[in-house]
């Protein structure tokens, strides 16, 4: 696969995406801040590493497009460049493929290795990562940004937490939350649906919330970008634009 080298004027980054409990939205966050970056044209990486659990090929739009993943690099059966495939809906953003094999060992310094090669070519790698062990933790901790993927339920805050406890004692300072799946209409004494209460017991600054929508849903089921005026659009829109820099309001607002 041909891609050509990023322009020499900017520091690419690499971001991991994680999550102190699964279900909260982790690869769905993935793909919607690469595709919103990608969208205010930068050319956007995503790498699958949830090993047995992949998904963002059907997210995107190509599991029929993907020839190669990430195992057969691992295993040293081709280049990190032959297994990107490029996500035919979005300009700029392209994709590595998670193995289907749970049981691989991820080599901490080929994933880097992924990485540093790939900063030539890409502004932005979004490492959708699993869990917290040893091999993933050092493609954390590489990290310029980690985004902390949580929803308002007291039991994923909790880990979140915890998690982040952890990532900081490691000097993983460097960490913004992302509050996914928010209602307005939660009436259920287990949501914590005050954003300071959620912020506080987490220990982030927030990088932005997303409300629940059924496009996200929908969207992902079938491969499809989210329509640009649903609201879970515009909240990973006003996400890709903050880590811009951009200063960006909340896009839904929470009592």
């Amino acid at each position: 696969m041909r891609i050509s080298a990023r322009r020499a004027n900017f520091m690419s980054q690499i971001i991991a995406v994680t999550a102190g409990k699964g279900g909260t939205g982790k690869s769905t966050t993935s793909a919607n801040v690469a595709r919103g970056l990608a969208a205010l044209g930068k050319r956007t990486l995503l790498v699958e590493l949830d090993f047995g659990l992949r998904c963002l090929d059907i997210m995107l739009g190509i599991k029929d497009k993907v020839k190669h993943d990430i195992g057969e690099y691992l295993e040293g059966k081709i280049d990190i460049l032959t297994a990107t495939t490029k996500v035919e809906t979005v300009e700029n953003l392209y994709l590595v493929c998670a193995t289907r094999n749970p049981f691989m060992d991820i080599n901490p310094e080929k994933i880097m290795g992924v990485c540093e090669e790939m900063r030539q070519h890409f502004d932005y790698i979004i490492i959708d990562t699993a869990g917290v062990g040893s091999s993933v933790f050092s493609v954390i901790k590489a990290a310029e940004l980690i985004l902390m993927v949580t929803t308002p339920d007291t039991v994923c805050v909790r880990d979140g937490a915890i998690l982040s406890d952890f990532l900081y004692v490691k000097n993983c300072t460097n960490q913004r939350l992302i509050i996914n799946k928010v209602s307005q209409n939660f009436k259920d004494e287990e949501i914590l649906y005050d954003l300071d209460e959620v912020m506080d017991s987490v220990g982030i600054q927030l990088l932005g919330v997303v409300p629940e929508d059924n496009n996200i849903k929908v969207c992902g089921a079938k491969g499809m970008p989210l329509p640009p005026t649903c609201p879970g659009a515009k909240a990973y829109a006003a996400i890709a634009r903050r880590i811009l820099g951009e200063d960006v309001p909340l896009t839904i607002n929470i009592n």
